[in-house]
């Protein structure tokens, strides 16, 4: 991101120019909600963003919200609902009942009853339940019309993406956790989801992303965009977004956080308007970094100091969601 900023700066041009171009002036977004176990104090909060401007929604919907109602899963002795986060979906022995379908597709039917059917609502973070569970629930939520379900069971098992998605008459997607072009052609190639998800700062960058979204096109498979970061960040998606024909919407975490607006200077604020971020003409990324709003919100002291004791840290780097 940073070179490419660079080198924008250097030729006096956007960094989608240097991409071939834009194919939009504005990028849609979807934003991040904060989930609550009552689906009409969530269903409010979704309602809200459209009236925000938002044109696409997206929900949380796991087996955590039923954690503390009986008979809705099945799990083996001393595995606990939320404690199967490192074990893969398929060998937690985690399954739904039909009351727990039911509990979930009325909790759907809930938040639509606040958001209508006018505009897009997809769904995530379903927890660690088998291939059999994914497709039992993704039938029950057909008649909800959801624009996607996401990460069900680990990207790297495309024959399974593949048995739930010929099994379901709803998009399945994936590709948060996927790095680098090849796996993302190959799940494209095999026909395995019907939306692929790069998170471009994980993904190679902007042009590996570029890349990834041509590709899939290729396919008839077309790319959201995975985010959760800086303005920074975000700008190198608006301009890899911009510059893909096949593009559908960005992720953002922050539109609720008052200040992450103004971490940078050279671009419309609020950055994401009405559901919409404005791409930027200015040279590079179009943005520079507001030093002293930076300084402000430090989450440890220290401003492009050296920090030698991240050296030998591991983040956590699992493979899938």
């Amino acid at each position: 991101m940073a070179l490419w900023d660079l080198a924008g700066k250097a030729y006096n041009i956007p960094v989608y120019q240097m991409l071939g171009g834009k194919f939009r002036d504005k990028i849609r977004c979807y934003a991040d909600t904060t989930e609550s176990d009552d689906p009409k104090i969530y269903g409010d909060r979704l309602k809200k963003r459209k009236e925000q401007g938002f044109t696409w929604l997206k929900m949380d919907l796991g087996i955590d919200l039923m954690k503390d109602v009986p008979g809705t899963i099945t799990a083996p002795a001393g595995v606990s609902i939320g404690g199967g986060a490192n074990i893969q979906h398929m060998f937690t022995g985690i399954e739904l009942t039909p009351k727990g379908i039911e509990t979930m597709t009325n909790f759907v039917a809930t938040v639509r009853e606040y958001v209508g059917y006018e505009v897009p609502l997809c769904a995530d973070h379903f927890g660690h339940i088998g291939v059999n569970s994914c497709i039992r629930l993704g039938r029950a939520l057909e008649k909800y019309n959801m624009a996607w379900l996401e990460d069900m069971i680990p990207w790297t098992y495309p024959d399974l993406l593949k048995e739930i998605k010929q099994s379901i008459n709803i998009p399945l997607c994936t590709g948060e956790d996927i790095y680098l072009k090849e796996n993302f052609i190959k799940l494209a190639e095999e026909h395995a989801v019907d939306i692929l998800h790069p998170d471009l700062a994980t993904s190679g960058g902007i042009l590996e992303t570029k890349k990834i979204g041509d590709a899939i096109q290729a396919y008839g498979v077309p790319m959201a965009m995975h985010f959760a970061g800086s303005p920074v960040s975000c700008m190198a998606n608006v301009h890899c977004a911009a510059a893909t024909e096949n593009f559908l919407a960005l992720e953002n975490h922050s539109v609720d956080v008052p200040w992450w607006s103004d971490l940078v200077e050279g671009v419309e604020k609020p950055i994401v308007n009405h559901g919409f971020i404005t791409v930027p003409d200015g040279p590079g990324l179009g943005v520079t970094l507001n030093d002293e709003v930076m300084k402000q919100h430090l989450l440890e002291p220290g401003y492009f100091e050296p920090t030698p004791e991240w050296d030998k840290e591991r983040s956590h780097d699992r493979l899938w969601s």
